[in-house]
């Protein structure tokens, strides 16, 4: 399997004369930049460089680079499982490495092991390469990689005129083709409040301390995986009560708080924590557990509230993305699978987070009109947008119509029976 690592890399001046020398220079040293390697060692040199080029020119941020080249991880796997070169480019277009990277994509999409937005992003990044590739004269201008063809899409502008888009496509673009019904954030769907408490309990047990307390974290705070890895001790001991909730506290998080707690779109404010979780997270922080892992810490890392075994951070800096978590969230469901508990047989850590704010709008909803439950979500969820929250909303909202449609249908369909 293809592996992806990451370098620092120092930009120096090359000077050749009788021998060749480097000299350092003031620009910007490039760090944590990603690098595809072959699975015999060998560096994936065309993408290496296409992430290269872009971080030194700085024509997109190091996120945006880091993800391109994950999606492209996942064609340098496709193309090693079917020991195909990324430039086989055969006159029969179906044996061509793209198509059937195409048709491998749309069989995970189509099959629920792949989201249909990932399946378009995968795709869409990988012919960004090669366009790339093709444009630096590195692939032969005449290779048959696709066919272009022109999109017009038309929209409003502010003052209300229509407007003509021009877009350039191709023919092996995948469609991001949603599934019909209402989705909330990534897709997923909350569990019901039992479940969220046989959730817990099963992690109680049969997980790590630490993994425990990140899923109460979620279902009770409703933060996102990337901020909890990020919180600090001193962001707990500068938690402040609520004021008209005694049993409620506000942690301070975002790039305007202090100390900083990374946010996803770098909202800064104050994410809800019930005072009991507060305790017994302040108490964990003071833990001989944690002790032990602070000690084998970084002094940039030691202040994190959640440390690895090792003494590392769960998630890379500035990112949402945990490996250790991951493993762990997959043996647990693997357990939960085992144990019989349904909850957990295709559940993701994100859930936590729905399954908050469900409740949350729910009980805004109960005791108020809509436009405050919108209020109310897009606060303590840190949304951006307003329409995120009224996912929320509408979820919760639509529900005893399809509970009481199911009910009815079954009342019906029980009936029928009888009477025959």
């Amino acid at each position: 399997m293809a592996v992806l690592e990451y370098v620092d890399v120092d930009r120096l001046f090359v000077e050749v004369t009788d021998t060749v020398t480097y000299q350092s220079s003031n620009r910007k040293r490039i760090e944590r930049l990603p690098q595809i390697f072959w699975k015999n060692g060998g560096p994936w040199r065309e993408a290496n460089s296409w992430a290269f080029e872009r971080a030194t020119e700085e024509t997109a941020k190091p996120k945006t680079i880091i993800g391109n080249i994950e999606r492209l991880l996942v064609y340098a796997n496709f193309l090693e499982c079917q020991q195909l070169h990324w430039f086989y480019f055969p006159t029969r277009r179906a044996d061509r490495c793209l198509v059937r990277y195409r048709g491998h994509l749309i069989g995970l999409r189509d099959s629920g092991y792949m989201a249909p937005s990932v399946a378009s992003s995968n795709m869409r990044t990988a012919i960004m390469l090669y366009r790339w590739v093709r444009s630096n004269g590195m692939l032969d201008a005449d290779y048959p990689l696709w066919r272009d063809k022109q999109v017009y899409i038309k929209y409003f502008d502010a003052i209300g005129f229509e407007r003509t888009l021009l877009r350039i496509t191709t023919d092996l673009s995948i469609p991001n083709r949603k599934p019909p019904g209402l989705r909330l954030e990534d897709g997923l769907l909350p569990i019901s409040p039992a479940d969220r408490e046989i959730v817990l309990q099963h992690a109680k047990q049969n997980t790590s301390e630490e993994l425990y307390r990140m899923l109460a974290i979620g279902f009770f705070s409703g933060l996102r995986l990337g901020s909890i890895c990020d919180l600090k001790v001193q962001t707990l001991k500068n938690a402040s009560p609520d004021s008209k909730t005694p049993d409620l506290y506000l942690l301070n998080i975002g790039p305007g708080a202090r100390p900083r707690v990374h946010t996803k779109f770098g909202v800064t404010g104050q994410a809800w924590i019930p005072k009991a979780l507060l305790e017994d997270l302040l108490d964990y922080s003071c833990s001989l557990r944690r002790s032990k892992r602070q000690s084998l810490a970084a002094p940039e890392d030691k202040d994190l509230l959640f440390l690895t075994r090792s003494g590392k951070p769960y998630c890379e800096r500035g990112s949402g993305k945990s490996v250790p978590v991951n493993e762990e969230m997959s043996r647990f469901r693997k357990s939960g699978a085992n144990a019989g508990i349904k909850a957990l047989k295709k559940f993701h850590f994100h859930q936590t987070r729905c399954t908050f704010a469900t409740e949350l709008a729910t009980i805004a909803l109960r005791s108020g009109d809509a436009l405050n439950a919108i209020a109310i979500v897009k606060e303590a969820l840190l949304h951006v947008h307003e329409r995120t929250s009224l996912g929320y909303i509408k979820f919760v909202e639509q529900t005893p119509t399809k509970s009481a449609a199911a009910n009815d249908y079954m009342k019906a369909f029980s009936g029928s029976l009888n009477h025959d």
